[in-house]
């Protein structure tokens, strides 16, 4: 089946397609049209005049508008499942809770559509008492180019597009090529709104195309959501644009003396392989105290062997496919070169096609790309340290990345240090590295990023502060 383009409330279909390949049975599930050059300058021309209209929108009609997307998802929440797990081979349990956490977005960003940020403060601070005051109040930047990537095709496209609706911008939105369908249901959804149709719009394009407009004059701000390579070229690109890139890392979690290891090993097996580890906070690399070592890693082994592969349609499935082939011999290499390296087995992973299954290494260390990339596979370290917090935070620290990391402890002193220390945009308490709630801030540090998403705070990078100076007493 062929499916059309969105492009500023028109349903569009071009010469030039792609096909979207179920990743588990390799069947292709449709043909979605890509944008050419004149499409997306007519994408971003439709964006700039509908800002006209998107800024002017109330708090009320901004608040209906997000509240009925929310409503809608959930509505067919089942239909985005199913669409997600077939597109992006992610099973369906887990993408279910994204759908559920994309109505969240929605919903927080309603909330938070009538309550942007405004201040005012005296301005008789001074000796010479100047009879003046301000009031400084957030305006929308205008049209917004989202690039969003295939492991969450929902609720990552929910964080660009629900915090834009609330500012009042326009949007302009690539969806990863492997993953388009789900975006473009959304925009069937966004269609029956209020939210002026020309002011959003879906393009499935290649990335080469879309990066020519990285500059393009009526943009005001791109928000990437991807590989460290591809964010930071993107920000060098558009030099002269507000961007914001959340991008990935190699979360590490700590699990120190005081920890209840009984109760946590299973949130750690998931948090390591949860969607075969294709997400930029899951857990690669886990610091464990040297007293609870042996006991940790032979529940963590165990419970890993129990993890049932299947097909992603089926909800009793807790590890299939990656995206494709290309990355799941990447994730064997990386393996295959850290053994030869010294690293140690503690279960042997295999890969068959694009099924990579879990591997779990020991004896690693920062030359080993499964330690120090980026691994967005279902690969973890676990490693020793020598009992001492302050050891535990040097090697969570010692990396290029700085996104999130999970402190299991209930020393508050021992928290105390890794909040102060730990060089990252999250640290997460008693609970691993994966946990995001979609209100809270979220981004990175180092090479993880910059800027900050998380609803509200995506609101402050997608809006301007104005100064008013206004004379009292007028």
């Amino acid at each position: 089946m062929r499916k059309p383009l969105y492009c500023g409330g028109q349903w569009i279909n071009t010469s030039e397609t792609l096909e979207v390949i179920n990743p588990f049975t390799k069947d292709i599930i449709s043909e979605v049209s890509l944008a050419d050059e004149s499409i997306v300058e007519s994408a971003i021309y439709h964006a700039y005049t509908g800002f006209s209209k998107t800024k002017k929108l109330s708090s009320y009609k901004r608040y209906q508008i997000l509240t009925q997307i929310a409503r809608e998802i959930e509505r067919e929440k089942e239909t985005f499942a199913f669409l997600i797990a077939m597109e992006s081979g992610k099973p369906y349990k887990y993408a279910l809770a994204e759908v559920n956490r994309a109505v969240q977005t929605f919903s927080i960003a309603a909330e938070e559509s009538k309550r942007i940020f405004h201040e005012y403060f005296a301005l008789d601070t001074t000796p010479e008492e100047l009879p003046r005051e301000g009031l400084v109040k957030r305006f929308p930047v205008g049209v917004v180019l989202a690039i969003t990537p295939f492991n969450f095709p929902l609720n990552l496209v929910a964080h660009k597009v629900a915090p834009a609706i609330a500012s009042g911008c326009s949007i302009v939105l690539k969806p990863a090529s492997a993953t388009p369908l789900t975006a473009l249901k959304l925009a069937e959804i966004i269609e029956k709104t209020d939210f002026p149709k020309e002011a959003f719009s879906v393009l499935p394009a290649r990335s080469s195309l879309i990066e020519k407009y990285l500059n393009h004059p009526l943009i005001a701000k791109v928000s990437f959501t991807g590989s460290p390579q591809a964010g930071w070229a993107i920000k060098e690109k558009a030099h002269k644009k507000k961007v914001t890139l959340e991008l990935g890392g190699n979360a590490a979690t700590i699990i120190t003396k005081s920890a209840d290891i009984e109760s946590i090993v299973s949130h750690c097996v998931t948090a390591a392989f949860a969607y075969s580890g294709q997400i930029c906070i899951h857990t690669q690399r886990i610091f464990v105290h040297p007293q609870h070592f042996q006991r940790f890693t032979e529940m963590f082994i165990e419970k890993t062997r129990c993890l049932k592969f299947g097909n992603p349609m089926d909800k009793c499935t807790d590890i299939s496919v990656m995206i494709d082939e290309e990355n799941a011999i990447r994730g064997e290499n990386w393996i295959n070169e850290a053994i030869q390296d010294g690293a140690e087995f503690m279960l042997q992973g295999k890969r068959e096609g694009n099924y990579l299954s879990p591997t779990i290494l020991t004896n690693t260390h920062n030359m080993m790309k499964v330690y120090s990339e980026e691994v967005f596979a279902p690969i973890v370290c676990i490693e020793k340290y020598d009992g001492n917090i302050e050891d535990a935070v040097h090697k969570v620290n010692d990396s290029k990345y700085g996104l999130q990391c999970g402190v299991f402890t209930n020393d508050i002193k021992e928290l105390d240090y890794c909040f102060e220390h730990i060089e990252c945009g999250s640290v997460i308490h008693n609970a691993s590295s994966i946990l995001r709630l979609d209100a809270m801030p979220y981004g990175g540090i180092k090479e993880s990023g910059f800027g900050r998403e998380g609803v509200r705070y995506a609101i402050l990078e997608m809006t301007e502060p104005r100064l008013l100076l206004k004379e009292r007493n007028i």
